[in-house]
């Protein structure tokens, strides 16, 4: 009988470990699920803002010399004011345009001062994702507004600068808002940022309960 007992004792007991086993890697499965996920939306971004990048390349490389020359100025002119309004004076944005061959090939760099040093590296290459992000929302603004004729309707914003620090959201609202208004377009943006949510004309929050998603107004008042 005490055998059995024991027999019964050891099998819950190797049970318990077995399934205290699954529990945890079951933890982890999920874990490594989510870190894929956000992986995998860091690379959409990624291939996102070299797209960017590469349309704002062809546009200047395959324009004649003046028209180019106006479309640098016009970029960089705009970009400049964005990373100003964001970040400060001290940073500004630069196009180089080399001739190879009978092409011209432009590069693009973010231009910093530091303690009277200027500095200047690639935007992915500058401090944190912020410089990033306010880079690429300018240079497809830019597109917008160069490309000839001109393409009328609002601006759809996805996550705009969703790796500035909540430092400089402020400053990013007030870009934005000078945009709608120098532009004279309409800005419809999605964000999980309830700062630049509250700073909206007219916003919802979308909340899923029980699998049915729910719009509430905001009120920004």
């Amino acid at each position: 009988m005490n055998s059995s007992s024991n027999q019964l004792k050891q099998l819950e007991d190797r049970f318990k470990r077995a399934q205290d086993k699954w529990t945890r890697l079951d933890a982890k499965k999920t874990l490594f699920e989510e870190q894929l996920a956000e992986k995998i939306k860091e690379l959409d971004s990624y291939f996102e803002t070299i797209d960017t990048y590469e349309k704002a390349r062809v546009l200047l490389q395959q324009s004649a010399e003046y028209a180019r020359e106006q479309a640098k100025q016009q970029i960089e002119t705009l970009v400049t004011n964005a990373l100003q309004y964001v970040f400060g004076p001290l940073f500004s944005f630069q196009i180089e345009l080399e001739e190879h061959g009978n092409k011209a090939v432009a590069e693009f760099y973010v231009v910093s001062e530091y303690e009277g040093v200027k500095v200047k590296t690639r935007p992915q290459d500058s401090r944190g994702g912020g410089v990033v992000d306010i880079v690429t929302l300018a240079l497809r603004v830019a597109l917008i507004e160069t490309v000839q004729p001109r393409r009328e309707g609002p601006l759809l914003l996805d996550e705009p600068g969703k790796h500035v620090s909540g430092d400089y959201v402020l400053y990013l609202y007030e870009f934005l808002k000078s945009l709608s208004t120098m532009f004279n377009r309409q800005i419809i943006m999605i964000t999980h940022n309830y700062h630049l949510a509250q700073s909206g004309d007219l916003s919802y929050e979308v909340s899923i309960k029980d699998g049915i998603s729910e719009v509430t107004k905001i009120d920004n008042t």
